[in-house]
């Protein structure tokens, strides 16, 4: 689904249930604690006399009452179905990201509560065990921070330092890192990259020693050579781009702290880029997600 579909189709609470339901439970319902696919059906008022419809389970050892978000996080959420749907799709959507404060004004919600909720479906976004890398696979190191001014008294090493490897043609793999030495570097790339791979990467001396475990060739950037035969790093300079875009264009800045959760989801993102249905993706991730409390994020 896209942003126009979802905002005709996903107007309204009960076409959200509806379609977290068939998402859910594409088998057809089940309870939660026992399994048992025999359930009644009923509705009922909370307190603010909102009509909810329920389902209680039939086993007589369980009779567990549920709905389509218990256990989920949407459950523990004030904010509206419908408006966690569109800000899914507006996230989805955006290839350079979106901001929090543009999120605000979409949702007409606090810029607290759109914060928070970017970053919850950031998390979701996250591979929790990915498959190494193979093949062809190209990596590059960058630094994400202000540029360089003398009245700063801050040098380029003392930026923050992100590494990523990319599958040519296939997926790619980015995070945050404590240094560009080599030791930081070699034990990223052995926990991304497939042993048989062949790696290709520039000419910078902290590859050298993880270059060994692989068919390692490299460019010499210092020379003006970007591309000897098949040996080039264009794809993951490319993926760079498009990251630094987002962050100069969207967020403008971003915490250290959090840097991890927007590589995610750029990450996620051009993953997905031949998904036809990366909205119900993040929803049904969304779906088995952990909690994130809004403290989590600001201690």
């Amino acid at each position: 689904m896209n942003l126009i579909e979802v905002t005709r189709e996903l107007n309204t609470e009960e076409k959200c249930l509806a379609y977290l339901e068939k998402l859910r439970w594409p088998n057809g319902v089940r309870c939660p604690q026992c399994g048992n696919e025999k359930l009644s059906r009923y509705e009922t008022k909370n307190k603010s006399g909102k009509i909810i419809r329920l389902f209680q389970c039939l086993e007589r050892t369980c009779k567990y009452k549920f709905s389509p978000t218990t256990g989920t996080l949407y459950h523990d959420s004030h904010l509206p179905l419908d408006k966690w749907f569109l800000a899914i799709a507006l996230i989805s959507e955006s290839k350079k990201g979106i901001s929090a404060n543009q999120l605000r004004r979409a949702l007409g919600v606090q810029y607290k509560t759109a914060w928070h909720l970017a970053h919850r479906i950031r998390e979701a976004m996250k591979i929790d065990d990915p498959m190494k890398l193979k093949g062809i696979v190209e990596a590059d190191e960058t630094y994400v921070g202000g540029r360089y001014d003398k009245r700063r008294k801050r040098e380029t090493h003392e930026k923050t330092c992100v590494m990523g490897v990319i599958q040519r043609g296939g997926q790619v793999r980015a995070q945050k890192i404590r240094s560009r030495g080599a030791r930081a570097i070699a034990e990223f790339v052995k926990a991304s990259v497939e042993p048989g791979a062949k790696l290709m990467t520039d000419q910078y001396a902290g590859y050298k020693n993880v270059g060994r475990l692989y068919e390692h060739s490299t460019v010499n950037h210092s020379h003006l050579e970007y591309v000897a035969g098949l040996t080039h790093t264009n794809s993951i300079e490319n993926f760079w781009s498009l990251f630094k875009r987002g962050l100069v264009g969207s967020f403008h800045q971003i915490s250290e702290k959090h840097l991890d959760r927007y590589l995610n989801e750029f990450c996620f993102r051009f993953n997905a880029r031949n998904d036809h249905d990366l909205f119900g993706v993040t929803v049904k991730n969304l779906l088995a997600g952990k909690a994130l409390p809004y403290e989590t994020l600001t201690q």
